[in-house]
């Protein structure tokens, strides 16, 4: 089915590249259709009330519209303002916009299939081929067709929370890059990428992108007014985005200037304009000389650019199926991106969007291309373009008359069998099957073999089950070839229930005794290893810093080291997987019980990673053996193992809890309840002195991505303000995909703050979220400002963590 779908799209292609006149296969080639033969001027004029609306809501300031059918111009104005701050200028048909992401495939993308056609790349090359300094950290596979595909596993960019300058040292950033996700298994959007694929151009060509772009596409096509970098004369039509720093972002600070004529990425702009990202500007006319060089099959005029055939592979389905959305070679085809395609046309077309709000969408079995130049995040960045987009494309195509017989080639051909639903991921073959084993299946399955004839202390509580449901102790006791000769407790006690401090006891059931790690000493004593040869862990963590089960493994493991005992972990399942890394790392002065090690607050690692991290990076010299998860991988939440939750602590009760807890429970140590003591912990917040509908609207306002709330009165029977009415806020989470729960903390801290500051006691933020983000909260500092400063912990943190996975 897959080769079915692509051979339909390429028939489809491939009998319009071949028609003289694109409206219609009985015209004659030397007749040029009218306007009116192709369109219903009525339905078409419609669009320019969507645009005037558009800017009278104050989504765009203006904007340059121009539809086309083959070579014959449909629909071509321009409307309200080019800028409007500093001066009031009115928008003109021939301003240059900067593009954005445009820039991926008309100089990028473009650029790559020459050399593609020319036999000097093929799609399927390996990047560290061409670039060696890349292939390290499991990057060693990835292909060029993965970076153009945005299935490479790389994230979304590079680290912008330092100060670097210059496209080489952008480059030597993106070689340097840990893998997010698996290559070929996931559709996320990667600017990094794109960086890569312009440096390959570079060294097979022997010219910079901008060069050979221009050399190659833009001169060739007629494309006057594009280019990277434009002159100062170009400046009196160029559109301004957005008043900026030189080189920061977000867009704030005392020495902001309005950019015009200087790439509004910032990445790109570190970069000196030239990126295989961002950094082209260009203007409607010259855009609608590219849209036809594609309709045309590559050429335009008795100039060409790139075969038919070389067309048709760029724009064709080129992602796996089921990633999770359709991608061409660049191009997008049916993702969550593909807003502009609108409501009418057919799945086989194809186009791109670019953040600045420039946008343009190609229907190869009509002939129609549809370009619209928005400067959208003039001049605060506040502007939204989608909307008019989705409502023009759809105008646009209502209004299409006269249409070709291939165009009824729409989504029949395309099986939904193979196209998971635009922009979701699809489940993984191991998680999909639900057959996870944590470290004590794992073990039970050889019989206990490596514990055999051991002296076993055993760290664990009764919440660290089997896949069949047993306690790790009750089956490790069980079996001759074991002896348990000690328990010890973490926090919350052996049976995972307690609050506060723990008492060492004995266990009723086994008669063994239990030495409480969150009592009298958070540390084995000399006395409580005594007669113990081999110390097993099993403790069921929740991927999140503070959580104490981590600092309580690295206790015990210090204490193993110092008195020569082996230390067996068994592997658990992160619940809330094993990609997603979030948060500011702690100072040295930071750390303690709650913050063994400097890492981000969400640091996507299993227990037993962890383990083989801290016994590296610390130099414990332990004699360690991690007894690792089977089918089991990074990307996999918790519903997808087919494994029973057991709450591993009191409060932490479900995989949405454990969710959010990252964030909610990073300011929990301020004068807050966060739902301890009532049916949804971690999922309300408040206290009685919290206005709940003030709360909600701030924070909804602020456009968290992946959740809402709505105000909440609740009354906690636990913990603080137990017994108390409380106001506060309810979470729901609506994309866990999309969720950063450790920038919902930091949302929360700070309108706390911004609405009761004689009352939310906000240094108490500090324990657990480190002074810092206290400090800067204090100094009413934007919240994206603060969360983008932690990607430079979050990248060491990638680094230093890639030699102890254990898991692809």
């Amino acid at each position: 089915m897959v080769e079915a779908r692509w051979v339909c799209w390429s028939l489809a292609v491939l009998v319009l590249l071949v028609l003289p006149a694109p409206a219609g296969a009985a015209r004659a080639a030397a007749v040029q259709p009218s306007p009116a033969q192709l369109v219903d001027p009525v339905v078409l004029g419609r669009v320019d009330a969507l645009v005037e609306q558009a800017i009278a809501r104050g989504e765009v300031p203006g904007a340059v519209l121009l539809v086309g059918r083959g070579d014959v111009v449909l629909h071509r104005k321009a409307y309200g303002q080019r800028s409007v701050s500093p001066t009031a200028e009115p928008m003109t048909l021939d301003t240059i916009f900067d593009m954005a992401s445009i820039t991926k495939i008309v100089a990028t993308t473009t650029s790559v299939m020459i050399l593609v056609e020319e036999g000097r790349l093929r799609l399927s090359d390996r990047v560290a081929s061409h670039i060696p300094e890349f292939g390290r950290y499991g990057k060693e596979s990835i292909t060029i067709q993965q970076l153009l595909t945005h299935t490479s596993g790389l994230r979304s960019g590079i680290d912008r929370s330092f100060p670097w300058l210059g496209y080489e040292k952008a480059i030597e950033l993106v070689t340097e890059e840990v893998l997010a996700t698996t290559p070929g298994e996931r559709f996320v959007y990667s600017d990094a990428g794109f960086l890569l694929l312009a440096e390959i151009v570079a060294r097979v060509s022997g010219r910079p992108l901008d060069r050979f772009a221009r050399e190659r596409v833009l001169q060739p096509l007629g494309m006057n007014d594009s280019t990277f970098n434009p002159p100062e004369s170009l400046r009196p039509r160029i559109a301004p985005t957005q008043l900026c720093t030189p080189y920061g972002w977000p867009c704030e600070g005392p020495d902001a200037t309005m950019l015009r004529g200087v790439v509004h990425d910032p990445t790109a702009r570190r970069m000196h304009g030239i990126a295989g990202s961002a950094g082209l500007f260009s203007t409607a006319d010259d855009l609608a000389r590219y849209c036809r060089m594609i309709i045309n099959g590559g050429a335009l005029g008795s100039t060409r650019i790139l075969s038919p055939l070389g067309v048709i592979r760029m724009t064709s389905p080129a992602t796996p199926p089921g990633v999770g959305g359709v991608r061409g070679l660049g191009w997008d085809i049916d993702t969550s991106f593909s807003v502009n395609r609108g409501e009418l046309l057919p799945l086989g077309s194809f186009g791109h969007t670019g953040w600045t709000g420039t946008s343009l969408w190609i229907d190869p079995n009509t002939g129609t291309y549809i370009i619209l130049l928005t400067n959208r995040v003039h001049p605060d960045g506040t502007g939204d373009a989608g909307p008019l987009r989705a409502r023009v494309a759809t105008v646009v195509a209502a209004a299409l008359r006269d249409l070709p017989a291939d165009a009824t080639l729409r989504r029949a051909s395309w099986s939904s069998a193979h196209v998971a639903p635009s922009g979701v991921a699809p489940p993984r073959a191991d998680a999909a099957a639900g057959r996870t084993l944590n470290g004590i299946d794992v073990l039970r399955a050889s019989d206990f073999a490596p514990l055999a004839g051991k002296r076993v202390g055993l760290v664990t509580s009764r919440a660290a089950r089997a896949r069949t449901g047993e306690s790790s102790v009750d089956l490790l006791v069980a079996s001759p070839a074991v002896n348990v000769v000690a328990l010890f407790s973490p926090e919350h006690g052996f049976e995972g229930l307690l609050e506060g401090e723990v008492i060492s006891t004995t266990d009723a059931a086994t008669r063994l005794p239990v030495h409480s790690l969150y009592g009298a000493t958070r540390r084995p004593t000399a006395g409580m290893l005594a007669g113990i040869d081999t110390l097993v862990i099993d403790l069921p963590d929740v991927g999140v810093r503070f959580y104490t089960y981590a600092t309580t493994m690295a206790y015990v493991m210090e204490a193993a080291a110092q008195h020569g005992i082996p230390v067996v972990v068994l592997d658990r399942a992160n619940p809330v997987n094993g990609v997603a890394i979030e948060g500011p790392a702690l100072d040295p002065g930071e750390l303690g019980f709650t913050g063994y090690h400097s890492m981000p607050i969400r640091h996507g690692l299993t227990l037993g990673e962890l383990a083989g991290l801290f016994n590296g990076v610390k130099s414990m010299g332990v004699d360690l053996t991690v007894v690792a998860l089977q089918h089991w991988t990074r990307e996999t939440w918790f519903d997808d193992t087919g494994l029973t939750w057991v709450n591993p602590s009191p409060n932490m009760r479900n995989l949405v809890a454990a969710s959010l807890y990252p964030g909610v429970g990073a300011i929990e140590m301020s004068n807050l309840s966060v739902g301890r003591g009532t049916d949804t912990p971690f999922q309300v917040v408040g206290a009685p002195w919290v206005d709940g509908p003030r709360l909600a609207a701030a924070l909804n306002e602020r456009a968290i991505p992946g959740l809402r709330v709505y105000p909440v009165s609740f009354t906690p029977r636990a913990s603080a303000f137990a017994g108390e009415a409380c106001e506060g806020v309810f979470i729901v989470v609506t994309a866990r995909e999309q969720l950063r729960p450790v920038r919902l903390g930091l949302e929360l801290a700070a309108a706390l703050h911004r609405l009761h500051p004689a009352d939310f006691a906000l240094d108490g933020v500090a324990t657990l979220f480190g002074a810092d983000v206290v400090q800067r909260i204090r100094r009413g500092e934007d919240t994206a400002a603060i969360a983008a400063s932690w990607n430079g912990a979050e990248d060491q943190w990638r680094l230093q963590r890639a030699p102890f996975l254990l898991y692809r």
